[in-house]
């Protein structure tokens, strides 16, 4: 084949977050995602210049909302960037919250760096500059360009894309690029994104794909399965139960998007059905208020039994007893109410937000409990509390945990080890390349054997900076 095509991994190579891939073709370039990293030991990667010139990258193409695909849009556009950055509808909306929020953190983080500097007596000027700003954030947001899922874009001479549901949340896709050269021929590159489970609730199954010339594709779970997701209506229900005939509240630090609002939909069913009693139940995050309207706006998504939950008036999203709470001074009542409250709020992993606001009026109540749904990654609050921690540093203070801890492991958003292998079950002959990218080492190489047992592909595992010709 003689066009001049090339894939270069500038993030999310032998790492879990950081999504971010050039195409070159024919000397256009497109970037697919342009992720924030969140690991610590690969922070400072936020920081360095682009691999290319921002300026010099026609198009973005997104996957989805998370930080780790998004996150650095604001910091393109900074610096140089002005091309449009194509992704769903839902997508879009969902992006806006996210990156303004996200660039707000960037500035409160930069501000208390310099006071605590100054505090330190350390001489100015202070370099502490936040990565980003909201005004940066809102410079981003004019450039999307939305586009349904199927539909095919031409997105420059001889390029062109299509965004597929992945399962993963609300308007997640994976993206098929089709480049064709002078003569006629061409090739197609598949991008995973985060691949969803089967069966999920809320929104529609993964695409399958039935050929692919190359394919890059997420690994994060790949080296395990996740626990039977029957089981979390009755871990759940349990967890309301006991809190309650104790008289404590049920705190549940959750993440904004889709996990709040999946959260919901099992409470709203498991109150239908009469396994718990009639609670407040609070959602404490204006993030997750706000990401809560998106889906409302946007019920075309929906899989087959949420339509017919919403047809027959029962939406997860609007349910007696259920309270969004938005000001910090409604925030701060929810602790004087007497009786057992359900309290949703941010940050899932408990390292921000109003959760720690809550945690600091209930950590020490024995007839309370801590409800973790999501993935406590190491060096975080949640996880010192997870791992069965006497005492924790809250808010500057050493406090007592008295509290009951529970977990519930079956809410990932991500597919699990058979999940990964089913995906690639429609494919009808082996890709040129299958790249692993999105996933830690030993993920990674838990699945690349799994794949050549069960296809007897030899998948490839590219490394940080590497450029790969596309032929």
């Amino acid at each position: 084949m003689s066009m001049s095509t090339s894939l270069r991994f500038l993030g999310a190579a032998q790492n879990v977050t950081g999504s971010c891939y050039l195409v070159e073709h024919e000397g256009r370039r497109v970037l697919v995602d342009c992720g924030l990293y969140q690991e610590r030991n690969y922070r400072e990667r936020n920081w360095a210049p682009f691999a290319v010139r921002p300026e010099s990258i026609d198009t973005v193409l997104l996957t989805h909302a998370h930080l780790d695909h998004c996150g650095l849009l604001p910091k393109l556009v900074r610096e140089g960037f002005n091309g449009p950055i194509y992704c769903t509808p839902a997508t879009g909306e969902i992006t806006r919250i996210v990156l303004l929020d996200s660039a707000r953190i960037q500035e409160e983080d930069a501000q208390s760096k310099r006071r605590r500097h100054e505090r330190e007596g350390r001489k100015g000027p202070y370099p502490e500059q936040p990565l980003y700003t909201e005004e940066d954030a809102e410079r981003t947001l004019p450039l999307f360009r939305k586009v349904g899922y199927g539909e095919p874009t031409t997105i420059g001479e001889g390029i062109s894309a299509s965004f597929h549901e992945a399962g993963h949340i609300l308007g997640s896709a994976m993206i098929r690029l089709q480049v064709a050269g002078s003569t006629g021929e061409s090739r197609s590159i598949v991008f995973s994104g985060d691949i969803g489970q089967w069966d999920k609730p809320i929104i529609e199954d993964p695409t399958m794909f039935k050929d692919a010339d190359y394919l890059v594709m997420e690994s994060t779970y790949g080296d395990r399965s996740h626990e039977d997701p029957g089981e979390i209506d009755q871990l759940l229900a349990d967890g309301v139960n006991e809190t309650h005939q104790a008289g404590g509240n049920l705190l549940i630090p959750s993440f904004a998007l889709e996990r709040t609002q999946e959260v919901l939909y099992y409470l709203n069913r498991l109150l239908r059905e009469g396994r718990i009693p009639h609670l407040m139940v609070f959602v404490d995050s204006p993030m997750a208020i706000g990401v809560t309207e998106v889906f409302k706006n946007h019920p075309e998504l929906f899989d087959d039994p949420m339509q017919d939950l919403m047809k027959a008036g029962h939406s997860p999203f609007s349910f007696s007893g259920l309270k969004l709470i938005r000001s910090v001074d409604q925030s701060k009542a929810i602790n004087h109410i007497r009786g057992t409250s359900i309290i949703i709020a941010g940050s899932g992993m408990c390292t921000g937000g109003r959760i720690k606001h809550h945690l600091v009026h209930n950590i020490s109540r024995p007839e309370s409990t801590i409800l973790f749904v999501g993935y406590q990654a190491e060096g975080t609050l949640g996880r010192e509390i997870l791992s069965g921690a006497k005492e924790v540093r809250i808010m500057g203070q050493m406090r007592k945990r008295r509290a009951r801890i529970r977990r519930i492991n079956g809410f990932s958003a991500h597919a699990d080890q058979p999940g990964l292998l089913r995906w690639l079950g429609d494919l009808r002959k082996p890709p040129r390349k299958l790249f692993l990218t999105h996933g830690e080492a030993e993920a990674i190489r838990v699945l690349s054997e799994k794949i050549q047992q069960a296809r007897g592909w030899r998948p490839y595992v590219p490394e940080y900076g590497e450029t790969v010709g596309v032929h």
